[in-house]
């Protein structure tokens, strides 16, 4: 089983709000996920984001690949305001 860490869209339509999610490869963008791992919220001044360090750091050891668009999201200079969970 490949597990990808990827965006999970919710919220309200023009209102995107994003779950940090371990889900298999192969489902579906809004399918059934293993775990949450955090939220994304776009939409406010600055940028909400918070991530579980220790269940992120758990499911690259296993193996999971970070998918395109959290790549660039933790990769962005706007990045360096990220709450981690403990």
């Amino acid at each position: 089983m490949a597990v990808a860490i990827r965006l999970f869209r919710m919220g309200k339509k023009n209102r995107p709000v994003y779950r940090i999610v371990a889900v298999e490869k192969r489902s579906k963008r809004n399918g059934r996920y293993i775990e949450a791992l955090g939220y994304y919220d776009p939409m406010t001044e600055p940028f909400k984001f918070e991530l579980d360090k220790e269940k992120f750091d758990n499911w690259i050891k296993k193996g999971a690949i970070i998918s395109e668009g959290l790549q660039k999201l933790l990769n962005s200079r706007s990045a360096k305001n990220i709450r981690t969970k403990k």
